[in-house]
Formats: structure tokens, C-alpha cells, sequence
């Protein structure tokens, strides 16, 4: 009888292989061995689980600005053009991300090319299709940036680290062909790598070295299970922005990058007089109560009270995948 992976195991594949993911040349067998199951129901259970949509991929998260170029961006439409606008957005490869959100800048999406040169050309074009002017906040400082989520209520996400982003170096061509190969996640084969290495032009050995490589310099934040949390039950999601003296933002950073429930924190530049604020963090959660609970302890705990602020709650998801950087 064909055996199929009940509900724990699928938790387990979706939150104990969100990183530490086996780069090996058969990890689907080494993920099996580790849940005591065949290796055919690992690889079907993570096909089911990306048909469901709870997960996107199984691969990289590279780091900001290590590779390529990309900005956090807005947009001003009228509500009633919200819809349409939001759809011009959507056509440009470019854009992985883009959410309606609660504010007078209520379209927000990210936008990544595989030089700043295209990443300027892709944001005039999207200006022009769009026909509003955008807001542009590249990121200027990483305190946590992982796109993790911990599943088991209780635990914690591991500890944050900050760092101050180290600027892109060339790609050589096979590593150019290895990120275009990697941008939509592993095929689901008994050895995957090798499959990416017939795509590349490589050998499979070669494609392992790099990754590891990639993972150790930090190039690639982690590698493992991408979970898309919308469908995980975390359907309440803010971006809080603080503006804080610049003399202070780096130590607020350093502490709400380590605060319980803080998913993302970095610094974007203030673009005045419309946006005004420099520290961004995202809170995700299962209602929009214990969010705004949350953000309320987060800014007593740490003295935020006093300084502006905004919450902006994500309203429409338009458009959520992987970043393309070629």
C-alpha cells in the first residue's frame, strides 16, 4: 500500500526544513530518513504542499543587495484605480511582491533586477505603465531579514543577526546560469542538483560547492522550505514604521530585530516630506488583535511610545513569488 505523509509529517517538512536544509547530492532521501518514511512520499508530500500553495519553493533566500539590485517601493492610486494599477505592476518580472496596504501609500511592492542599471530602468518603466510616480526605499541597513516562520506555538525564531549589507560582486557566468537555474526552487527528482547541473552546464559536485559557498558568505541567507504564511493561517500582517534619530536607529534596530514576533526589521531612507520614517519592522500573525497587541508591547518595552509612527496593514496580496534576478 503506497504510504503517504500524515499531518505531522507534513509540519515537520514544513517547519523543521525551513533552513539547515541537506545540500547533498539525494537531500529528499536524507529528509526521509530523517521522518522514517520513504524518500517518494517526502518528494510527493512537498509537491502537494506547493499545489496547495503553502509553500513556494524549496531553495534560496538570498540576502539583499548581495546579488543583483532591489528596492521596497510605493505607490498613491485612488482606491477606485487601486485594482487596475495594481494589475500594470504584476506584468513586470521584476516585481515579486506587491500588497495593498492601509495608508495614503497604499500600494507597496518589491522590485529586483540583476544590476542597479535595470533595477532604475524597471522602476521608470513601472512609473510610466502605472501612471503614478513611485516611492523608492532601498534598504540601507539589515538588523533580520530571514522569512522564516516558526510553526510551534511557543518557540522562537532563532536569534537575529545584523549586518550592514556588503556590496554586490560580479557573478561569473556559470554562477549567472546557477541563480537563473535555482530561481524557481528545486525540481522535485531524486537528485536535484544534478538536474540543475545538466541545466547549468556543470558538474553536480560543482553546484553543491557553490551553494555551500554562497550559504557560508552569506550570499544566501538560507536554504530550505519557503512557506507562503497567508496559507499557513497567518493572515494578519503590519509593517510598523518608526521614525527614529538617526543617532539611535541602529541600536532600536539591533533590539527590535531580536523582539519575539518581529519577522523582518531593517532601515530605509526617509523621503521627505512625504516619508518620513527610517526604521521598518513586519509582524505576522493569526488575527489582527494579537498583532496590534503585539506592536503596542513591542513599542512599551522599548520606549517607542513618544516617536511618530505608522501601521500599515496588509489588505490584497496581488502578487507573492520568488525574486527574479535574471
Amino acid at each position: 500500500m503506497e504510504q503517504t505523509l500524515d499531518p505531522a509529517l507534513q509540519f515537520r517538512l514544513l517547519n523543521d526544513f525551513q533552513r539547515d536544509f541537506p545540500l547533498c547530492p539525494a537531500p529528499f532521501a536524507e529528509l526521509a530518513s530523517r521522518l522514517g518514511v520513504a524518500e517518494g512520499v517526502v518528494i510527493r508530500g512537498l509537491e502537494n504542499l506547493r499545489r496547495e500553495g503553502k509553500i513556494s519553493r524549496v531553495g534560496p533566500v538570498f540576502a539583499p543587495k548581495r546579488i543583483g539590485a532591489s528596492t521596497l517601493a510605493a505607490m498613491a492610486v485612488p482606491p477606485e484605480k487601486l485594482e487596475i494599477v495594481a494589475q500594470a505592476v504584476n506584468r513586470f518580472p521584476e516585481v515579486n511582491h506587491n500588497y495593498e496596504r492601509e495608508h495614503r501609500y497604499n500600494l507597496w511592492f518589491v522590485v529586483t533586477a540583476g544590476s542597479e542599471g535595470r533595477l532604475q530602468a524597471a522602476l521608470g518603466a513601472i512609473e510610466q505603465a502605472a501612471g503614478y510616480p513611485v516611492l523608492r526605499l532601498p534598504l540601507e541597513q539589515e538588523f533580520h531579514i530571514d522569512l522564516g516562520f516558526c510553526l510551534k506555538s511557543g518557540e522562537k525564531q532563532r536569534p537575529a543577526t545584523a549586518h550592514v549589507f556588503a556590496p554586490p560582486r560580479p557573478l561569473e557566468e556559470l554562477e549567472r546560469r546557477l541563480v537563473v537555474a535555482l530561481q524557481e526552487g528545486l525540481p522535485f527528482f531524486i537528485r536535484p542538483f544534478q538536474v540543475l547541473a545538466q541545466r547549468v552546464g556543470c558538474e553536480e559536485i560543482e553546484v553543491l560547492q557553490r551553494i555551500n559557498r554562497w550559504c557560508e558568505e552569506g550570499i544566501i541567507k538560507r536554504f530550505g522550505v519557503v512557506v507562503r504564511h497567508h496559507e499557513l493561517g497567518y493572515r494578519a500582517n503590519a509593517m510598523l514604521v518608526h521614525d527614529i534619530p538617526d543617532t539611535e536607529v541602529e541600536a532600536v534596530g539591533y533590539a527590535l530585530a531580536k523582539a519575539d514576533g518581529v519577522t523582518l526589521c531593517y532601515r530605509r531612507p526617509r523621503v521627505l516630506p512625504d516619508w518620513p520614517y527610517n526604521l521598518f519592522c513586519m509582524i505576522h500573525g493569526q488575527a489582527r488583535e494579537e498583532v496590534e497587541e503585539r506592536i503596542a508591547a513591542l513599542r512599551a518595552e522599548h520606549g517607542l511610545e513618544a516617536l511618530p509612527h505608522e501601521i500599515l496593514f496588509s489588505l490584497t496580496r496581488f502578487k507573492q513569488t520568488g525574486a527574479r534576478y535574471a
